[in-house]
């Protein structure tokens, strides 16, 4: 009797096997020998991309202006929050040496005195070109911040000597950035604050 069990267990088996081969068969397909060559379906040319247009900051037209601003207000948010965490290195490279030194001057005395700075950036509320230079082959852009931060300075027992921790206060900033047009960094650099 136990006999009969065993054929039970392989007629399922194959059932089963039966069953998988048809549903692969049914999903993948079968040959047939007359397929189309796969190649010849598809266009063997790329479609043509759209450039985008460069902005032209030689005549500082309103593409210029636009992708400009667009990067100003991330360098603005970067040198802001980094400046007040004292990660000097991670905007060197947007500071020209004169407002690096600067910078450094000052995170160094908030570190002899004690002092912490935090500071909680909200956002920008506005960023408008103020006004754009040209100079042989430097062009200086001055630009009007708005902006909302929470920052307050407190020494070395958490005292607060400025600022509200729980305060947002409206920020207005004029920076001024100039860019060597000669050069192939496509980076500004921030010569110029509190204008």
């Amino acid at each position: 009797m136990n006999y009969s069990f065993e054929y039970l267990d392989i007629i399922l088996l194959a059932m089963i096997a039966g069953f998988i081969f048809l549903r692969l068969r049914g999903i993948l397909g079968k040959r047939s020998g007359y397929e189309d060559d796969l190649s010849s379906s598809f266009p063997h040319e790329m479609p043509k991309m759209k450039t985008t247009k460069k902005p032209n900051y030689r005549n500082f037209d309103e593409s210029a202006k636009k992708d400009f601003i667009e990067g100003a207000k991330v360098a603005y948010e970067t040198i802001i929050t980094n400046f007040s965490k004292g990660s000097i290195k991670e905007i060197k490279n947007l500071l020209d040496r004169k407002v690096l030194n600067q910078f450094q001057e000052a995170i160094s005395n908030r570190e002899k005195n004690g002092i912490k700075s935090e500071t909680t950036f909200i956002g920008i509320n506005s960023a408008e070109i103020k006004n754009h230079e040209q100079k042989d082959n430097v062009l200086e852009v001055t630009v009007d911040f708005i902006s909302e931060i929470i920052s307050c300075n407190r020494d070395k027992n958490s005292k607060i000597l400025t600022g509200d921790p729980e305060k947002v206060k409206k920020v207005y900033d004029t920076w001024r950035f100039s860019r060597n047009l000669n050069s192939n960094d496509p980076n500004w650099v921030l010569v110029e604050t509190n204008i």
